[in-house]
């Protein structure tokens, strides 16, 4: 497919979140250092641990959204309170929902690869994202519905890796811990553009203004011990 048909396709809708269902603010600075591990681990369950995307056109038309799979993970509890951990996301594994892509001619295979590409994740060289956690503090101030995920109870902290690229980020979450087990919910929104995800070679090339710069996600992991 050409560039022309594939911008054509993305821009019927890709990278995400100008409207929609409204997500928490987060807060964006430079990497800051990891938080140091407990010897009480528990290991990420990769096959009931998710990550998921949603993404819009300029203005909020044609959704599309999709996963990606987590490929390790381990969360450290001190006492019964998260303080340190990270994860692994395969980028490969990056997939859209066929629901989303429902415009005669349009395939969410093209999508998927032009995704792929190096016009955006470039899952070919950067096979993997990460996520370090750097602090847990206790939620002070209430998630407004339709901010976040229901029942946020933390304000999580951690650097996270796109491109080869590192920036602390900090979003409320639901995290909780409950006999042998962790969960860590969350919603929130990040700017593709300050991680150097770019698809237009100039901020006036149509290519990159018809495609919103939020991405929208949402992260449900468990784990055990």
């Amino acid at each position: 497919m050409t560039k022309k048909g594939l911008f054509a396709l993305v821009a019927a809708g890709f990278i995400l979140v100008s409207c929609g269902d409204k997500k928490s603010e987060t807060t964006t600075t430079e990497e800051q250092e990891v938080a140091a591990p407990t010897e009480n681990v528990f290991a990420v369950d990769t096959t009931a641990s998710v990550v998921k995307w949603k993404a819009f056109h300029k203005g909020g038309f044609a959704p599309r959204w999709g996963t990606l799979s987590i490929q390790t993970g381990e969360i450290s509890v001190l006492g019964e309170v998260v303080n340190a951990g990270s994860f692994v996301i395969d980028m490969q594994s990056l997939a859209v929902d066929p629901a989303s892509v429902t415009e005669e001619g349009k395939k969410a295979t093209d999508l998927e690869g032009h995704l792929k590409s190096a016009d955006f994740f470039d899952v070919e060289n950067k096979k993997t994202a990460d996520f370090k956690i750097t602090k847990v503090e206790e939620l002070t101030t209430p998630v407004a519905e339709g901010e976040g995920v229901a029942g946020a109870n933390k304000m999580l902290s951690g650097n996270l890796t796109l491109l080869g690229n590192t920036l602390n980020v900090s979003f409320p979450a639901k995290i909780d811990v409950v006999e042998n087990t962790v969960t860590i919910l969350a919603d929130f929104t990040v700017n593709r553009a300050e991680w150097g995800i770019k698809f237009g070679t100039t901020e006036a090339d149509p290519a990159e203004w018809m495609i919103s710069k939020d991405i929208e996600i949402s992260v449900d992991i468990k784990a055990t011990k």
